[in-house]
C-alpha cells in the first residue's frame, strides 16, 4: 500500500480535499513524533570541487601520477641544496662513473653528478611546463571568451585568424624565434606560447556560445551588469571544468617541446641543465655509457605519464554527466 503523509501544519486541508478521486485507504497520518521529517536534508550538501575531489581521489592512476609530481617537485626544489655537488661542477678524473653510492645515477664526461643535474633539470623543465601552460590558458582565454560572448563578426574574424596560424607548423615558429632571441628560458617560453594557446581559446568559445544564452546569463544581462562581468563572472567560471583539463594537457606538452628542442640544440644550452639537454648530452655515449641516457629519458616518460594520467582524471572528475 502506498502511504502519503500529511503535514498537518503544513496544509490545514484533508486528504479527500485534496484528492478527491484516491480512496481514503491510500492516505496515513502523520503523527506527532513524526512531524517534521520532510524537513530533514537526508544527504549534506556537497559543493562541485568537493564532489569532484571524492572522485577525483577514486581513480588511482591519477592519485598516483599526483603523489609523482608532488615528489618530483620537492625533490627538484630541495634535492640539489643538500647534495655536495653542482649541476656544473666538473671533475674531469672522475668522468664516466657508472651509478654507485656516491653517484646514484653516475657522472658525465665532464665528472658532474647526473642525479643533480637531473633534479636541476626537473627545476628547468616542470618551470617551462606549467609557466607556458598557465600563459596559454590566460591567452586561450580571452581571446575565445571574447570570440565565443561577441559572436557575428568579430567571432569570424577572430577565428580565421586562428584557422591561418593553424595551417603553419609550429616548428616554424619556434624556430625564427629562438633565431632572433637566442637559446634562453624566456625565448622558449615565447616561442612555446605563440600557438598553444589555440586548443584553450576553441574549448572555451565553444563552452561560452553554448551557456551565454541560459538563464543565469540573460538575467544578469537585464540587470545591467556589462558584457566583461558576465563573461568573466558568470560564464568563465561556469566553464572552468574542460578549460583545467585542457590546461593540464598543456603541460606535458610544453616539457616535450622543451626537451625536444633542447635535444636538437636549439633550446637550453649548458652549463644549464634540463632533461633534454642531458639527453642530448648523452648521445655520444649511448652504447658505451647508457644510463647517461636513461635517467632523464626515465623522467620525462614517468612525468607524461603523471601529467596524463592527472589529466584524465580530472576529466572524469569534472565532467558533470559523470556525477551520481
Amino acid at each position: 500500500m502506498i502511504s502519503i503523509r500529511l503535514n498537518e501544519k503544513k496544509n490545514s486541508r484533508q486528504p479527500d480535499e485534496m484528492f478527491p478521486d484516491l480512496p481514503d485507504e491510500l492516505f496515513e497520518k502523520l503523527d506527532e513524533t513524526q512531524k517534521g521529517e520532510n524537513e530533514q536534508i537526508v544527504r549534506p550538501s556537497v559543493s562541485y570541487w568537493r564532489d569532484a575531489w571524492s572522485r577525483f581521489r577514486k581513480d588511482r592512476l591519477a592519485m598516483i601520477g599526483l603523489c609523482f609530481l608532488v615528489v618530483m617537485g620537492i625533490a627538484a626544489i630541495f634535492g640539489p641544496m643538500f647534495s655536495s655537488y653542482t649541476y656544473d661542477g666538473q671533475d674531469l678524473s672522475n668522468g664516466n662513473q657508472p651509478p654507485s653510492a656516491e653517484h646514484w645515477f653516475g657522472t658525465d664526461k665532464f665528472g658532474r653528478d647526473i642525479f643533480v643535474r637531473t633534479l636541476y633539470g626537473a627545476r628547468i623543465s616542470l618551470l617551462i611546463g606549467f609557466v607556458a601552460a598557465a600563459i596559454n590558458m590566460v591567452i586561450g582565454i580571452i581571446y575565445g571568451g571574447i570570440s565565443g560572448y561577441f559572436g557575428g563578426r568579430v567571432d569570424m574574424v577572430m577565428m580565421r585568424i586562428v584557422d591561418i596560424m593553424i595551417g603553419i607548423p609550429d616548428l616554424l615558429y619556434i624556430i625564427l624565434v629562438m633565431m632572433f632571441l637566442g637559446n634562453s628560458i624566456e625565448s622558449i617560453l615565447i616561442a612555446l606560447c605563440l600557438t598553444s594557446w589555440i586548443g584553450t581559446a576553441r574549448i572555451v568559445r565553444s563552452q561560452v556560445v553554448t551557456l551565454k544564452h541560459q538563464e543565469y546569463a540573460l538575467a544578469a544581462r537585464c540587470i545591467g551588469s556589462s558584457n566583461l562581468r558576465i563573461l568573466f563572472k558568470h560564464l568563465i567560471p561556469n566553464s572552468i571544468g574542460p578549460i583545467i583539463v585542457t590546461v593540464t594537457f598543456l603541460v606535458p606538452s610544453a616539457i616535450f617541446s622543451e626537451a625536444f628542442l633542447s635535444f636538437l640544440g636549439i633550446g637550453i644550452q649548458v652549463p644549464i641543465a634540463s632533461w633534454g639537454t642531458l639527453v642530448n648530452d648523452a648521445i655520444p655515449t649511448l652504447f658505451t655509457h647508457p644510463y647517461q641516457m636513461l635517467f632523464p629519458a626515465l623522467m620525462i616518460s614517468f612525468t607524461m605519464f603523471a601529467l596524463n594520467f592527472i589529466g584524465d582524471g580530472l576529466r572524469d572528475a569534472l565532467d558533470p554527466r559523470l556525477r551520481k
